[in-house]
């Protein structure tokens, strides 16, 4: 081994050290509250694995490998850094941010590695640009399908938990403690009734106020929950929202013991992955009355798979997004929703989704073509994704509402 060989396997190793240490940390030592060691095992001993075979491999491995190599786990130590970076910023370093900023510099090492590498490999003859036309062909490729599907994954799996300001809801309301069926304690509002029904508008407490404050100034009992390792709520985030329906279960329940609730008056407004877990829990048979669900997309490959033969280029990235989420949160993809909205009848639905919105949101006509009597559709041209009080208020507000109050009040 050449002195310069050496040096190069002293940086790759010293960073993969930095990123096996964040690893270990991440699964086994800064847990989310209410975690559990037991589902992060699988996923950071592949980590772990994988990264030790890479650091004792990686001197005997071709050039172009060790490129590749260095190029891509720099690229996932830098976002795993940036996670940790913003939540640092937010609310100041704190469990595993302190490992999760040392792969910043780790992976800036990594990706000048792979790059020095590659240059230093590179052909002066031959067929040189079949050649590199090929590898280009192939990096390109490889981002599209393989890195940035893991990244999403890590990222979704990984969201900085937003912080919880009080809020104008319009009517005053309390703080509310409610517990999972699988242990985890959510925290929240509530509006108290003054129509005896409530409607659980969903996810979380900071992107759903002026929803709130619609339905409250209209009598309605309003909850707002955070979800599972989101705002102040336990357990681990996963932004496609795996898992949550036991949530929505929770706070379903939580409802259904409210004096200022009547019976069969429980109604949910969802925004994105929140509409979408209203709709799986409706389908599950949870007690919602009505359903309105607005943003609603794709979760997982079975709702791309959909999309028939113009959707194939993207089944590889949704392939490995899903296997990649699946391994992370240590939970099976959902049920596809074009399955689920057609368990929901005879609970009415209203599907909303936007002209410019995002993450599958286009697939609303073919859950609504699944969906059973009584349903509504309305696409909102002009509006972005969840924003169709702020495009349209004055109709979006006369829609929601008329809607839920033929649903929960009798046309009332």
């Amino acid at each position: 081994m050449t002195p310069a060989s050496r040096r190069e396997t002293v940086v790759f190793r010293s960073a993969v050290a930095v990123l096996l240490a964040h690893v270990v940390t991440d699964a086994f030592v800064a847990l989310e509250p209410g975690a559990s060691r037991r589902e992060h095992a699988a996923w950071a001993a592949i980590a772990l694995a994988g990264g030790g075979i890479a650091a004792w491999r990686y001197p005997r491995l071709r050039p172009g490998l060790r490129a590749t190599l260095a190029l891509v786990l720099g690229a996932l130590a830098l976002v795993a850094g940036g996670i940790a970076a913003v939540h640092a910023a937010g609310s100041g370093p704190e469990g595993d941010d302190w490992t999760g900023l040392l792969l910043l510099p780790a992976g800036a090492a990594l990706c000048l590695l792979g790059a020095v590498v590659l240059w230093r490999s590179r052909r002066r003859s031959g067929r040189v640009w079949l050649r590199r036309a090929l590898i280009a062909i192939g990096a390109v490729l490889a981002v599209y399908w393989l890195l940035l599907p893991v990244a999403i994954a890590y990222i979704a799996t990984h969201t900085p938990r937003d912080t919880v300001e009080p809020a104008d809801l319009g009517r005053p309301y309390e703080a509310v403690a409610l517990e999972t069926s699988d242990g985890l304690h959510l925290a929240g509002w509530y509006v108290p009734s003054e129509n005896g029904a409530a409607v659980l508008v969903f996810p979380g407490r900071s992107g759903t106020v002026e929803e709130a404050r619609m339905l409250a100034g209209r009598g309605y009992g309003v909850l707002l929950v955070d979800r599972r390792g989101q705002g102040e709520s336990d357990g681990d985030p996963n932004a496609f929202g795996w898992g949550g329906t036991e949530d929505v279960a929770a706070a379903i329940a939580w409802l259904e013991e409210r004096r200022d609730v009547e019976d069969g008056r429980i109604g949910g407004l969802g925004l994105s992955v929140g509409g979408e877990l209203l709709l799986q829990a409706a389908a599950e048979g949870v007690g919602l009355a009505a359903v309105v669900s607005e943003g609603a997309g794709t979760r997982s490959i079975r709702e791309d798979l959909i999309r028939g033969p113009a959707g194939w280029p993207s089944l590889p990235t949704a392939a490995t997004l899903t296997a990649a989420t699946a391994l992370l949160s240590w939970d099976a993809p959902p049920p596809s929703l074009e399955e689920l909205v057609g368990r929901i009848a005879p609970t009415p639905i209203l599907l909303v989704y936007a002209g410019h919105g995002q993450g599958g949101e286009d697939l609303s006509p073919d859950y609504f073509a699944a969906a059973g009597e009584p349903k509504e559709l309305w696409e909102i041209p002009e509006a972005g994704h969840t924003g169709g009080l702020a495009a349209r208020p004055q109709e979006y507000e006369e829609r929601v509402v008329g809607f839920l109050n033929e649903a929960l009040l009798g046309g009332g």
